[in-house]
């Protein structure tokens, strides 16, 4: 069976509890940070499709991935979510803009 997708680092031994192998290879920087884009977009339509908390918790961890692989502290990613909420507003409201005239 191929898949050719990133996977949480102890899924490779959860398959071999399984009595079967996982064929793996270490990402370099460039790939890896592509297969993170990647995979936020799956968890992203995951949690789109099944409302799921699980999936919501999984883009989270996606989110996380890529602040340390950017070297971006997510205190500072919070501080921008923050500042824009700040400016521009959350979305506590429910607004939907149906148009401008």
């Amino acid at each position: 069976m191929k898949f050719d997708k990133l996977v949480r680092d102890r899924i490779p031994e959860i398959i071999a509890k399984g009595g079967k192998r996982a064929i793996t290879h270490v990402a370099e920087p460039e790939e890896y940070e592509k297969r993170l884009r990647e995979k936020l977009k799956e968890e992203s339509a995951e949690f789109y499709a099944s409302g799921r908390v699980e999936e919501l918790a999984d883009t989270l961890e996606v989110i996380y991935a890529i602040c340390e692989a950017k070297g971006i502290p997510f205190a500072r990613l919070e501080d921008i979510r923050k500042k824009k909420a700040q400016e521009r507003g959350p979305f506590s409201k429910r607004i939907v803009l149906d148009g401008i005239e």
